[in-house]
């Protein structure tokens, strides 16, 4: 029998609130007493620095960000420096990674290939580049990525996906640490709208299959993202 992942659409949330929620819900995956899930928001304009980050790689200051309205928050993922705003697909999986699947290279890549394919049946073209994390369309970032394994190969954090971003949010900072590639989203490849919503779905949809799981939308998700999630199943 397939094991689910219970998807739930948040909407905006501001970080803290996120990771406080992703770690109730990592204790209560590793007691048993809770399913795998996919959290899927938004986030107010946010900067973070994961555990590996050079702080000059953040080009504002503390104060500066406060007067702009956006945080600056260091956190317990991998990976450099990322800029999160309106517009952009954040991803937590909360997954319990079992047997052959404790390998935390591979989980990188399944989310990598997730997120190829759902952009993929957007009409994009998105690839990876050699040792680099993400997935780029040319020479530009599509999609950042950087997880947590806590103990009992618990994941949390996750991914995010420029799907409406307003792009000049980056200039605040070296994307990942990476100086010479820019960064891009849906809508400027595609030249049009792009609903987050439609995107997440086809994330959901798309991440499930490569995790071997059943997407199970939460009763208390947006009936559109249901509807959407069911529509995008093969």
């Amino acid at each position: 029998m397939t094991s689910s992942i219970l998807v739930r659409w948040l909407g905006r949330v501001p970080y803290r609130e996120a990771i406080a929620l992703q770690e109730s819900l990592v204790d209560a995956v590793r007691r048993g007493e809770a399913s795998d899930h996919l959290l899927l928001l938004e986030h107010p304009e946010v900067i973070t620095l994961g555990r590996g980050a050079d702080p000059l790689h953040v080009l504002l200051s503390a104060e500066e960000g406060a007067r702009r309205g956006i945080e600056i928050h260091e956190t317990g993922r991998g990976g450099d420096v990322t800029y999160h705003g309106p517009g952009q697909l954040v991803g937590y999986p909360i997954v319990s990674l079992r047997g052959e699947r404790r390998d935390a290279r591979r989980y990188l890549r399944e989310i990598e290939e997730a997120l190829i394919l759902a952009v993929a049946d957007h009409g994009i073209r998105a690839d990876r580049i050699p040792g680099l994390t993400g997935i780029w369309s040319g020479e530009q970032k599509l999609a950042a990525i950087g997880v947590r394994i806590s103990t009992g190969w618990i994941t949390s954090h996750g991914f995010a996906l420029n799907v409406s971003t307003d792009l000049s949010g980056f200039r605040f900072i070296v994307p990942c640490g990476i100086r010479d590639r820019g960064v891009t989203s849906m809508e400027r490849i595609l030249g049009r709208g792009v609903a987050i919503l439609d995107a997440a779905a086809r994330v959901a949809t798309r991440l499930a299959e490569r995790l071997s799981l059943r997407a199970v939308p939460s009763p208390a998700a947006e009936e559109r993202l249901f509807s959407m999630a069911v529509e995008a199943c093969p």
